[in-house]
């Protein structure tokens, strides 16, 4: 490790994006409608917002005079849209973006990172291109402000595609909203948090993605291309707490920052064994067999010419930890869910059973079950997900695999290690280190220790993993950097974060801000000896095929 420490530069140094200039009319009390258009409403004059834009007019500062406007119904969109189309291409004066590179300089050093954020909860939007909402994280949504923020999203976004161009983002203050376009549909993120543009992008991605299991790529296309103002909402219905779970699980999943998989910690020859009794023989159809617990990848068989996406293991697995699917009564589920990395367009099936230890005999008339009384994230599962094959020979085989794993002993092991996987960065013994990540590239699988002090209330936990995605987004240029890193480091007054990538991994560890530079480099080469003699237990290597 030669290369010393650097910061980054800048991702929204880049480009000389687009201004606009929002008038006092369009205010109301803080909430998102507000901030999508001002980061400041007591000030008396509007605020500037920042747009990054993609296209010719990229390079130039264009400033934007919007009427006094009700975006509320059709027609004032459509004087919304043709006074922004107007006003794009007007040039400000020489003082003006003089006082926008003064105010984008300052925008530009609060972006990178925030630490008085506060951390107020992100707010999501889903919208159709006609403009009509299919679904928000806001628990309100019959106020005029949510109908206004919805008019207000998709008038923006559609003046910029009936430029050619897209809308990438609004920076309004310390709240940047990212918007990303899936046509039919809008997505939208307004965030406090200080992370870069390319985190709640990723959010949006697999917001995207969760739909897409559940109607499928060309099923929205064909609707929309019928009636292009259809509410989705009616097909939605009842699945929103998918949706809810899979926002709720961007917040700290590393594994899904990083876009990979984070697996079971157990000893490998009984990784093994479980894998081989999960082989699948004789049968038609199936294409992936994947044993879950803890919410960890224990073990993935597939067939030789498939590999399977990580998106769509994280798609998976949100939809078994739902409540809807681990509270069913039933002994097992089968469901038809679209794995949109594997085929966008298509439907495939998979049986879900839950795993347990025998259970104990109980006292007559008890109907206590002892799955009930766990999380779904602490719970194991099996996962069998096949393309035509039949229900009856699917669950006969899973019923058959698991009276495997019990008689063997493998089924008590596998719950055993399940219930001491997480470990702590004690167990390391390296002076100073509070928590790191470390991601195997050529496996795609990551490993972490749990977060203890001083990360173990959320704010704190907040603020790293935010640090991590800072470090995460520089080094692989996620947000239009001009070239990649191979070291990161940033010191705050609460801790010190380095990122390093190398061929074989990628780490990103915190420790004490007192610790010097050569410190937490020694830090980091103490750690990565640590993985590579602890590698077979932490990661997921030579899964059989068939």
């Amino acid at each position: 490790m030669s290369r010393s420490p650097s910061r980054a530069p800048s991702a929204l140094a880049r480009n000389s994006p687009s201004r606009l200039a929002i008038p006092t009319t369009l205010r109301r009390p803080p909430s998102l409608s507000t901030s999508v258009l001002a980061a400041h409403p007591r000030q008396r004059h509007p605020q500037p917002v920042r747009c990054r834009r993609r296209g010719r007019d990229s390079d130039s500062d264009d400033a934007v005079a919007v009427g006094q406007l009700d975006a509320g119904d059709e027609e004032s969109k459509k004087t919304l849209r043709d006074h922004l189309r107007r006003t794009l291409k007007t040039r400000p004066s020489r003082e003006l973006r003089t006082q926008s590179q003064r105010r984008r300089k300052k925008i530009d050093s609060d972006l990178s990172y925030s630490p008085d954020a506060k951390y107020t909860p992100r707010e999501y939007f889903v919208l159709t291109d006609a403009g009509k909402p299919v679904f928000t994280s806001r628990a309100e949504t019959e106020s005029d402000s949510f109908t206004t923020t919805i008019g207000i999203m998709q008038a923006l976004i559609s003046v910029f595609i009936d430029d050619h161009d897209k809308l990438k983002c609004i920076n309004a203050g310390n709240t940047r909203i990212t918007f990303l376009q899936r046509t039919p549909l809008y997505y939208a993120c307004a965030s406090s948090w200080g992370e870069p543009e390319s985190v709640t992008r990723s959010h949006l991605e697999f917001l995207h993605l969760q739909i897409l299991s559940i109607i499928t790529a060309s099923q929205l296309h064909k609707i929309f291309e019928r009636r292009t103002n259809f509410d989705l909402r009616r097909l939605l219905n009842g699945t929103e707490t998918f949706l809810h779970s899979m926002l709720a699980k961007l917040e700290f999943d590393l594994a899904m920052a990083t876009s990979s998989l984070h697996c079971l910690k157990m000893d490998a020859v009984s990784r093994k064994r479980v894998a081989d009794a999960l082989v699948p023989t004789k049968m038609k159809d199936v294409l992936y067999v994947i044993l879950l617990a803890q919410g960890r990848v224990v073990t993935l068989i597939r067939p030789k010419k498939h590999s399977i996406h990580p998106a769509d293991i994280h798609i998976l697995m949100n939809t078994v930890h739902n409540p809807s699917i681990y509270n069913s009564p039933a002994s097992a589920s089968w469901i038809p869910i679209c794995l949109p990395k594997f085929n966008p367009s298509g439907f495939l099936n998979v049986y879900i059973a839950f795993l347990q230890r025998e259970d104990p005999p109980h006292s007559e008339g008890s109907t206590i079950s002892s799955r009930s009384l766990l999380d779904a994230a602490d719970s194991t599962a099996l996962l069998c997900v096949s393309g035509g094959a039949d229900f009856e020979t699917i669950r006969g085989w899973c019923e058959s695999a698991t009276q495997k794993l019990i008689a063997d002993g493998s089924l008590k092991s596998l719950l055993d290690a399940a219930e001491q996987a997480d470990y702590t960065v004690s167990e390391l013994g390296i002076p100073g280190l509070r928590h790191f990540v470390y991601k195997a590239r050529a496996q795609v699988q990551v490993t972490f220790p749990t977060f203890e002090d001083p990360y173990d209330n959320l704010t704190d936990r907040k603020r790293l993993v935010t640090l991590y995605q800072t470090l995460h987004d520089a080094i692989h240029a996620k947000s239009g950097q001009s070239e990649t890193l191979k070291l990161q480091y940033i010191r705050t007054e609460k801790e010190c974060v380095m990122g390093w990538i190398t061929q074989p991994f990628e780490m990103y560890i915190a420790l004490s801000p007192r610790l010097p530079k050569s410190a937490v480099i020694g830090a980091a080469n103490a750690v990565s000896r640590w993985i590579k003699k602890e590698e077979s237990r932490l990661f997921l290597k030579d899964a059989p095929v068939f």
